[in-house]
């Protein structure tokens, strides 16, 4: 795996997801430490688009991708909450899409968020990847589903890993948003926990479960880790409102990679 930059320690500086992927497949999620953005965006802010200084993105960027020795370009899309999924090989820097799948080493998949829900994928095979950002707009509107179509694996060929992402005890909402779920699966109400009158707590992590699951895919690891409730490591844009954006990042490798 490779080594982030000098001065902040590994533990800090990204996250290695604790999932059985094989040997050719690697991927991590960046933390807020290791870059030099600053004020409301400090440090590591991957996104262009949230106010931060230009110049300071474009270091955090460069840092990010020579660390990842071995990995080709990443593709840095413009994420509208929506379910289009685009190829990391093929698509260009900035194309509209909430996911990217890749099915040859190099090219690396990626999505930014500050507790919208990434999901990491893989087969079992170790030949195709993808990332998902999933926020409840995106849920509700199919990104995962898309995602693994593009994939075009047996989802039970397939795993898959949740990232940080809001916790339900930090993550209330009104009835659009249960609707959106609720209405079209009776089911998904167990994933919304009643606080004041119009208004429930959301498990994006049950919700997203709960939709691999309807498709066959039940191999999801990771989970629980909550950005609203770490300010010292997470970006949260419900905490905060003005932050920045960590990445999750998935690839290939060659078959002897190490």
């Amino acid at each position: 795996m490779p080594r982030p930059w000098a001065t902040v320690a590994e533990a800090d500086a990204w996250i290695v997801p604790d999932w059985p992927a094989p040997a050719t497949v690697r991927a991590l999620v960046t933390t807020r430490a290791g870059g030099v953005s600053r004020g409301a965006h400090a440090h590591c802010n991957l996104a262009d688009h949230v106010g931060d200084d230009p110049a300071a993105v474009a270091a955090n960027r460069d840092r990010l991708a020579a660390a990842l020795a071995g990995a080709g370009p990443i593709l840095w899309l413009r994420q509208v909450h929506g379910s289009a999924v685009a190829s990391a090989a093929a698509a260009a820097p900035g194309t509209s899409a909430d996911a990217a799948w890749c099915d040859r080493p190099g090219p690396v998949c990626a999505v930014l968020t500050a507790d919208c829900l990434p999901v990491l994928l893989c087969d079992r095979d170790g030949t195709r990847v993808a990332a998902a950002h999933a926020g409840w707009r995106g849920l509700a509107g199919g990104v995962l589903e898309a995602t693994v179509a593009a994939l075009g694996v047996a989802p039970e060929r397939l795993l898959a890993w949740f990232g940080p992402a809001i916790g339900p005890a930090a993550y209330e909402v009104d009835a659009t948003v249960r609707d959106a779920f609720v209405v079209p699966d009776p089911a998904s109400a167990a994933a919304f926990v009643a606080t004041r009158p119009g208004h429930w707590q959301a498990d994006l992590y049950q919700l997203a479960r709960r939709r691999l699951a309807r498709l066959g895919l039940t191999a999801v690891h990771g989970g629980g880790l909550c950005t609203a409730s770490a300010a010292d490591r997470f970006y949260s844009y419900r905490r905060d409102g003005v932050t920045g954006r960590m990445a999750s990042l998935v690839w290939l490798t060659g078959a002897d990679a190490g």
